[in-house]
């Protein structure tokens, strides 16, 4: 009995192995990262290498190309229209990378209770997460959470600094 399974550990790792790559620099690439690999079956396929950025900050790092914080005015829950383009940009990016998910969070400004601001960063991504649904993105990829004030990006008193708190940030995940 142990030689049997001995035996099938040793052929799956066989047939596991027969599925190799091999990666090479695409000469038409234009010094981008995208490489030819050959497959085990000897074809060729071309792949991104780019690596993903999966920055905990999420949109509101910068750093996730493809990716933007959405602001909202103050006390509401629909996004002003310049804002709603910048939704086409992040729908691109979950077009782009499909076994990605996204959680939206909700934030606000340091004006209103505790409760309130919860309850209006839950509307606020909410609200953003409908329309990204609406615009062909699958709504188990996508997944909210509000933290009201509690993560403030700018700490000072004037309308700009609470302005940049009023947002959704999008933070991608695999």
């Amino acid at each position: 009995m142990k030689k049997i399974a001995l035996a099938i550990v040793v052929l799956s790792l066989a047939a596991g192995c027969s599925s190799w790559r091999k990666k090479g620099t695409d000469a038409n690439s234009g010094g981008s990262n995208i490489t030819s690999e050959t497959t085990g079956g000897g074809g060729s396929e071309k792949v991104d290498a780019s690596p993903m950025n999966f920055s905990a900050t999420g949109s509101d790092s910068g750093s996730i190309e493809g990716l933007q914080t959405v602001h909202f005015d103050y006390d509401k829950s629909t996004l002003p229209a310049v804002e709603k383009e910048k939704l086409n940009g992040n729908v691109a990016w979950l077009k782009k990378n499909p076994s990605s998910k996204m959680l939206i969070e909700g934030h606000c400004d340091q004006r209103g209770s505790t409760e309130y601001n919860l309850s209006l960063g839950e509307r606020r991504a909410n609200a953003v997460k409908q329309m990204i649904v609406k615009m062909g993105i699958s709504d188990s990829r996508v997944s909210t959470v509000s933290f009201g004030k509690e993560k403030l990006l700018a700490n000072g008193e004037s309308e700009s600094d609470m302005a940049q708190n009023r947002r959704a940030n999008f933070v991608p995940s695999n």
